[in-house]
């Protein structure tokens, strides 16, 4: 399943966001990016006829199945990506901004080597 990064970078939010708050809408989408609410609103309303995300009468914000998966995936991977760089020796704020531009380039079968390769040096 393959979507734009947009996109990817759109769920992770409402993930992230999820589970600090509890409830996201639009307005906290466009807080968390610093996008303007019309770019937002164009972007839910893509995730929303695409499947990935439910918004309710009261603009609530829900991931659906193939929603959360992708943000899962992408989360996963920023977090480990964040973590690994910075057990080599890069800054946090450098390895967070690097990890969310490789997160969404990597294959599967490089992250996994990745990360069975971290686990053998434990």
């Amino acid at each position: 399943m393959k979507i734009q990064e947009s996109a990817e970078n759109y769920l992770e939010t409402i993930l992230i966001l999820s589970h600090r708050a509890g409830t996201v809408r639009s307005v906290d989408i466009a807080n968390e990016l610093d996008f303007s609410k019309p770019s937002v609103s164009i972007a839910m309303r893509n995730l929303r006829e695409n499947g990935y995300i439910q918004v309710d009468a009261g603009g609530l914000i829900t991931l659906l199945p193939k929603g959360l998966e992708i943000a899962e995936r992408i989360y996963e991977r920023h977090t480990f990506l964040t973590e690994w760089l910075i057990s080599l020796g890069v800054s946090p704020a450098v390895a967070a901004e690097d990890a969310c531009r490789i997160e969404h380039v990597i294959s599967a079968e490089s992250f996994a080597a990745i990360k069975a390769g971290t686990k053998k040096d434990r």
